[in-house]
């Protein structure tokens, strides 16, 4: 009768532990705090209703600039850069310990299995009475194959919420990675397009550098005629050093960009060359979507919202402490001095049991914990507002920056063209023996000053550019 009784027994005790295993777990849901957030930016812009999210790819935003050899240095840095990989391995290992957390809502089982020879003393005192002669046992032999299994009983919900903490961690190592990626996408954007600005300053500064030559020509041998002094011929020669030492450092200054590219894209300096290649201003017009697209674009948003997530989830761990917790443990096998008997089945073991423990003095410690896992809670929510209004600076002040420098490069335009025609006419007037060559230096410092602006507002566009991409959380849908 006691074996039919059995499965009965056995089906009640699963009954319960499900039962315990359904109730709510302890602590606080998470709910995503409320951010105020503008109808619009300050800025007029092309405005579209973005379709984002963070967990999707950025896209290749950087295609937009038209520029092959960008575009195939973007697929290098992917592939190749060893922080990003470094970044993608953290994501790997967030996986595995969120499939770890998940475990422990599943019994624990484990196989062990013991086996031995063994024999005593044939003059041991105590000889047992049962073995003819008194004999050792010499030939005898002990085997046991125990299969055990325990299972905590999530009665508080503390695995549950372990799990809820380690999945948020997970989704935040995966917002982790998407910033990582967009930071070097833009890093190598920015590097490419110094690289061709200094490109574009040698190219200028080599043939101011011509000009001053010329210039000192014209000199030497207006000295000659006796039209010109040595006082003349050293002004021309130190223009002419000047822009010639302006050259050497524009030329340093390409060197190091050249070997930060490299490590961005993942091969070492000495076996990266970039050639030099005529420079093509492209500035295009960003579609920027409504402020509310941020809290969905952005991925270090993203990060710090999965963060809150996760913290959240830990005051209820925590929270779970003043409660006992539960342990189911149970155990079957086989236990046999003989081999042969060993699957007999007067050689069955078996064990079935609970263990329960609480704290019940811990000089308040359990209290403590609790109280810092709300304020480490606290920490990611002020985090978690800080970025968003962080995100929103930073789009406004790159969409003002490229309205600023768009009308700034539509005037140093203008300064350019008077300043080449103010020194075509005084090299004119010079050579007709109507001006000093003082004024001659002075128009071309001028045309070299503004060709210099020019160029650096150009650098500066573009990098406000891939700064407002980045700002905008990455590319979107056409």
């Amino acid at each position: 009768m006691l074996r039919h009784k059995r499965p009965f027994a056995h089906s009640l005790v699963i009954l319960t532990l499900m039962t315990l295993a359904a109730c709510a777990p302890v602590g606080p849901d998470y709910v995503r705090p409320n951010v105020e957030v503008p109808e619009k930016f300050v800025e007029n812009g092309p405005w579209r209703e973005a379709l984002p999210q963070d967990s999707v790819s950025r896209g290749d935003w950087w295609t937009i600039f038209n520029d092959a050899m960008l575009n195939e240095l973007e697929e290098q840095a992917v592939k190749n850069n060893p922080d990003l990989k470094a970044v993608a391995a953290r994501v790997q290992q967030a996986r595995a310990l969120a499939g770890i957390s998940e475990s422990y809502l599943y019994p624990e089982v484990n196989l062990g299995a013991v086996g031995g020879r063994y024999a005593v003393s044939q003059n041991r005192p105590d000889q047992p009475p049962n073995i003819p002669n008194n004999v050792a046992y010499a030939t005898d032999a002990m085997t046991a194959i125990p299969l055990y299994a325990s299972y905590e009983i999530d009665f508080w919900g503390k695995l549950r919420r372990q799990v809820e903490s380690a999945d948020a961690k997970l989704q935040a190592s995966v917002a982790s990675y998407q910033t990582a990626l967009l930071t070097l996408n833009g890093e190598v954007a920015q590097t490419y397009f110094q690289i061709r600005i200094t490109d574009e300053l040698l190219r200028i500064l080599n043939a101011n550098i011509d000009l001053r030559r010329a210039a000192r020509d014209l000199v030497k041998a207006r000295k000659r005629d006796g039209l010109s002094s040595d006082l003349d011929l050293l002004f021309f020669e130190t223009e002419l050093t000047s822009t010639q030492a302006l050259a050497q450092s524009a030329e340093k200054r390409r060197i190091e960009l050249t070997y930060k590219l490299a490590v961005l894209i993942g091969i070492t300096p000495e076996s990266f060359k970039l050639e030099p290649a005529p420079f093509k201003l492209i500035t295009p017009a960003i579609p920027v979507g409504l402020p509310s697209d941020l809290l969905e674009r952005r991925p270090d948003i993203a990060l710090a919202e999965r963060n809150m997530a996760a913290y959240n989830a830990e005051i209820g761990i925590a929270f779970s402490a003043y409660f006992p917790s539960f342990t189911f443990n149970t155990g079957f096998g086989f236990n046999s001095y003989s081999l042969n008997l060993l699957t007999d089945q007067n050689s069955w073991i078996w064990g079935l049991g609970t263990s329960v423990f609480m704290q019940l003095f811990n000089a308040g410690r359990l209290g403590l914990n609790v109280d810092r896992s709300r304020a480490a809670y606290q920490e990611q929510v002020s985090l978690y507002q800080g970025v968003i209004l962080k995100s929103f600076q930073e789009v406004e002040t790159a969409i003002a920056g490229l309205r600023v420098l768009e009308r700034q490069s539509a005037y140093q335009k203008l300064s350019v063209t008077t300043a080449d025609r103010a020194t075509f006419l005084a090299t004119k007037r010079y050579q007709a023996g109507l001006v000093s060559m003082l004024d001659v230096i002075t128009a071309q410092r001028a045309s070299l000053e503004a060709e210099t602006a020019a160029i650096q507002i150009a650098d500066d566009q573009l990098k406000t550019s891939v700064m407002l991409i980045k700002a905008l959380g990455g590319g979107w849908k056409k």
